[in-house]
C-alpha cells in the first residue's frame, strides 16, 4: 500500500513488464515531440509520412501507409491534409492510374527540415542520459520488437 507521505509507491509487478516501461517512455517522447514541434502544425504521423515521401520521391500512398502501418482510409485523410497544406504534390501514378505518386513540395521540404532540426534537439534532450551506443542499441532492440508484427 502506498504511503501518504509523498514517497513514490513501489510499482510491484509493473517494474518487470517491458510493455509498461515502453508505454511510459513513449508518453514522455510524445509529450516532448509536441513541445518541440509546437506552432508547426506537425504531428508524429505527418512527420512520418513526409519522411517516407522524402526518402522515396514518387512513392504511392499505399506504400507509405504500409511502411508506417497506417490503414488505407486514414492514409487518404493524411494525404489530403498534407496536400491541402501545400506540403506534398500528388499525381496519378504512371504505372497505376488508380494510384497517386507523392513528392514533397518546396514547402514540404522546408517544414520537414525544420521539424527534423527540432526533433534532433528533442531526442538529444529526452535521451541525454543515454550514450550514442545505448541509443543505437535501443533502436536495434525496438526494431526487433517491431519486426515481429510484419
Amino acid at each position: 500500500m502506498a504511503s501518504d507521505d509523498g514517497a513514490t509507491p513501489r510499482l510491484g509487478v509493473l517494474d518487470e513488464l517491458v510493455g509498461y516501461h515502453m508505454r511510459r517512455a513513449s508518453a514522455v517522447i510524445a509529450t516532448d515531440f509536441s513541445r518541440a514541434t509546437a506552432g508547426t502544425g506537425m504531428r508524429q504521423v505527418l512527420f512520418g509520412v513526409l519522411s517516407i515521401i522524402e526518402a522515396n520521391p514518387g512513392i504511392n500512398q499505399g506504400a507509405v501507409g504500409r511502411a508506417l502501418g497506417i490503414q488505407r482510409a486514414n492514409m487518404v485523410s493524411l494525404v489530403n491534409e498534407l496536400d491541402e497544406r501545400g506540403l506534398i504534390a500528388r499525381r496519378t501514378a504512371s504505372d497505376d492510374r488508380r494510384a497517386f505518386s507523392l513528392t514533397l513540395t518546396p514547402a514540404g521540404q522546408r517544414i520537414l527540415a525544420d521539424s527534423l532540426a527540432r526533433l534532433r534537439q528533442h531526442e538529444d534532450d529526452v535521451l541525454s542520459n543515454l550514450s550514442g551506443t545505448e541509443r543505437a542499441t535501443l533502436i536495434l532492440l525496438l526494431s526487433r520488437i517491431e519486426a515481429r508484427s510484419n
